[in-house]
């Protein structure tokens, strides 16, 4: 006799922070020994895929996550496979995503009482990749396909000086390059001039409104990272420096709530050299740029 046919659609997310992958334990009721899978799980009847791997990454890890536009498909079919205490001519279809969790969420926790899975945690993907952390076969095979997201931005920053100091700010815990000083300013909006981002992000940063002047310099940077979403990113950043000014009264201060600067400050020239700040390359050539 043939074995009844059984189709299930699955949806699943690669969760990279640092270097770190989100994995959820199967259930000893699954497999007796320790196996590791992606967070996710089979869709309602009407739902989305979406909507589904949210739901299930919320079960079995107690996190909310933000889920990439795209998705990779996998199809699995075991003829003879052993499931729910009887065996099937098994089709697995299973959506892949790429998905984030906030950077300031909570160690994971499994929410679902009697579910598929058991634990859930971060684990070193070289651990993974090298079978350290015993994984499905689909841990391995979405990891080949994965890759970081590719971002670009260019934005505008400002070189300003007063005497001997020059004008910085200091990186917050939401930012790349946490705790390091670099110029004001920041991304461009779309279809938004260059110097009216400068203006805008000077204004939000440091509470000054600066005066634009000639660009000094084009500087990139490429690294990848968490970004202050969450997102692990392979990230290209353009910046264009350019020389501002701003009255000899202006008092900077941090004016945006709960944004990537947490200090502003007139720094001397001489202390960018003598470890007391850990400033970025940016800095360093503006100042040359400039002199």
């Amino acid at each position: 006799m043939p074995l009844p046919r059984r189709q299930r659609v699955a949806a699943y997310a690669v969760i990279v922070r640092d270097e770190r992958i989100l994995l959820s334990r199967l259930a000893d009721r699954i497999s007796r020994d320790e196996l590791w899978t992606l967070p996710g799980g089979g869709l309602d009847h009407g739902e989305d895929p979406r909507d589904a791997v949210v739901r299930e990454i919320k079960e079995e890890t107690g996190l909310d996550a933000f889920v990439g536009e795209q998705a990779r498909v996998y199809s699995a079919h075991m003829p003879h496979a052993k499931r729910d205490g009887g065996r099937s001519d098994y089709h697995a279809l299973r959506i892949v995503y790429d998905a984030w969790v906030p950077p300031d969420a909570p160690a994971p926790r499994v929410l679902e009482v009697d579910g598929s899975t058991s634990e859930a945690a971060w684990h070193l993907l070289s651990d993974v990749l090298d079978g350290t952390v015993p994984t499905v076969p689909m841990v391995t095979q979405a990891l080949e396909d994965w890759s970081p997201f590719r971002m670009q931005r260019v934005g505008a920053y400002a070189l300003i000086r007063k005497w001997d100091a020059v004008l910085l700010v200091r990186f917050s815990e939401k930012g790349f390059h946490t705790g390091s000083w670099s110029l004001p300013g920041g991304g461009l909006d779309h279809g938004e001039a260059p110097a009216a981002a400068l203006v805008r992000e000077v204004e939000e940063e440091c509470g000054v409104t600066p005066d634009v002047g000639e660009l000094l310099l084009v500087h990139d940077e490429h690294f990848s990272g968490t970004a202050p979403s969450g997102r692990y990113e392979d990230f290209h950043a353009v910046a264009l420096v350019f020389a501002a000014t701003v009255p000899d009264d202006a008092v900077p201060r941090v004016v945006e709530v709960d944004g990537t600067t947490d200090t502003v400050a007139w720094v001397p020239v001489a202390e960018l050299t003598d470890g007391s700040h850990h400033v970025l390359d940016v800095v360093h050539e503006a100042l040359n740029a400039a002199d």
